[in-house]
């Protein structure tokens, strides 16, 4: 096997595969942040409180799509593993299984959300206006918890089959309905009753429902490469169920706890006050049209170095991994500069009061300066410690960082020295530094670098 310091990475073969795994995963991320702006902009217009119990309602969706997308990550690594043995009987079994341990997880979510949203919310604040608005929310979207359930691992399946442009024109279908929808039924259009907060819930329903469809249309209906028989899909043996979830469970522990995390960031910050969070609500929907496009370099990362692992060309992997982290660090930089500029004309859109831009202006400031760096945590955690297997490491970095040192920074900003909210997202920002030290370390020792199929 040759050396890692003569392998030579053909930039314009890079670049144009690129163009093809990541590009429509970027696609399809900035269409659905950009869409959930135009929702969160709908429901601000309503006024800050209807826009923080929107957004303190969504926590309990986000913690949930975290769970999925930890099992299904850890899931896509033995499907670029296999797609790299040209294995797709295997694919099949992978995503089977996902499936299956995907809608066992939601039914936990699906039951609180759709019988006890009251309680639920508590969790997140103690503000009673939000919780009066936002439990309809949370009973209503409540279906989704199912649906995304299939969705997701169905996704993740096409994705890694290099298909990635199939999951982007369902989105473009998907999300266009649903801000369509939020627009009739938040505004009360076309003869619909106008229901406020409650219509959006609905939007997000009716819109996840047709996306279930759609990629179980995709899929079956059409004789995608994917399909089979069920037997198929849920006819795995115990080695590979076994495997998958040594490997799948802490991506799941890692995503589920940095979703908790995150959520309990907002629980801190919906105790400072409705404008503050409506700040944080606005601040995150804007930085979110920004990192999730860029963390398709992660999910392309995944895709392309597990592929060459599971062809078992680890030197080759090793240089891929390092390029596509520097092609992400640029990214970073030059996004992080646009979301600082473009926030100076987005954020005004709100209906904020002086107060509540301000802040909003500062928290993308601090956003757009850390971006680089959260960033290249984003992609070693997402892309090589995953693709590799190396997910306990993985797990330990980003559970530690979080808990450890975000949380009680966010608390002690927020409840015990109440300082603004902007200093406050500032003190959070001190776990990424310390991520990015550990990751630094963890890709040059090469430990993340594990084939997991070639003995399945």
């Amino acid at each position: 096997m040759e050396k890692n310091q003569t392998i030579k990475i053909e930039s314009k073969s890079l670049y144009k595969t690129l163009a093809r795994v990541a590009l429509p995963i970027a696609l399809q991320s900035l269409i659905a942040s950009s869409l959930n702006l135009v929702d969160s902009l709908m429901v601000g217009s309503l006024g800050e409180t209807e826009l923080a119990a929107v957004g303190l309602s969504s926590q309990l969706f986000f913690v949930h799509w975290g769970v999925l997308f930890g099992f299904a990550s850890g899931s896509s690594a033995f499907m670029a593993q296999f797609w790299g043995k040209q294995d797709i009987g295997s694919i099949r079994k992978v995503t089977g299984f996902a499936v299956t341990l995907c809608f066992g997880i939601s039914l936990f979510f699906f039951i609180p959300g759709m019988f006890f949203p009251d309680h639920v919310l508590r969790i997140f604040t103690d503000i009673p206006e939000a919780i009066f608005l936002g439990k309809g929310y949370v009973r209503i979207a409540s279906i989704c918890f199912l649906f995304v359930s299939i969705t997701v691992p169905f996704t993740a399946a096409l994705r890694t089959t290099q298909q990635t442009s199939v999951p982007l024109k369902i989105s473009m279908l998907v999300f266009s309905t649903n801000t369509t929808l939020n627009y009739i039924f938040i505004f009360g259009k076309f003869g619909a009753p106008e229901l406020g907060v409650h219509g959006a819930a609905l939007a997000t329903a009716i819109s996840r429902s047709l996306e279930l469809i759609l990629i179980l249309y995709v899929v079956f209906g059409r004789k995608n490469l994917i399909a089979g028989r069920l037997s198929e899909f849920f006819g795995w043996y115990r080695p590979l169920a076994a495997k998958i979830l040594v490997t799948a469970i802490p991506v799941m522990i890692n995503e589920t706890m940095w979703s908790l995390g995150m959520a309990t960031y907002n629980a801190a910050y919906g105790r400072m006050g409705v404008t503050e969070f409506a700040a944080i609500q606005a601040s995150n929907t804007i930085n979110t049209m920004f990192i999730l496009a860029i963390f398709s370099l992660g999910d392309a990362l995944l895709i392309l170095v597990g592929q060459r692992i599971g062809m078992g060309e680890m030197d080759y992997a090793f240089a891929l991994a390092k390029r596509l982290l520097r092609i992400g660090i640029c990214v970073g930089a030059v996004s992080g500069a646009l979301l600082i500029f473009s926030s100076q004309f987005i954020i005004r859109l709100f209906n904020f009061t002086p107060e509540g831009l301000h802040y909003a202006l500062l928290i993308i400031a601090i956003y757009g300066t850390f971006m680089p760096l959260k960033v290249f945590n984003g992609l070693n955690i997402v892309g090589t410690m995953r693709c590799g297997g190396d997910t306990k490491c993985a797990m330990y970095i980003e559970v530690g960082s979080v808990w450890l040192i975000g949380v009680p920074m966010v608390f002690l900003g927020a409840l015990y020295l109440q300082l603004p909210i902007y200093f406050v997202v500032l003190m959070a920002q001190t776990e990424e530094v310390v991520k990015g030290l550990i990751c630094i370390q963890r890709f040059r020792s090469k430990k993340w670098l594990n084939n997991l199929v070639h003995d399945i």
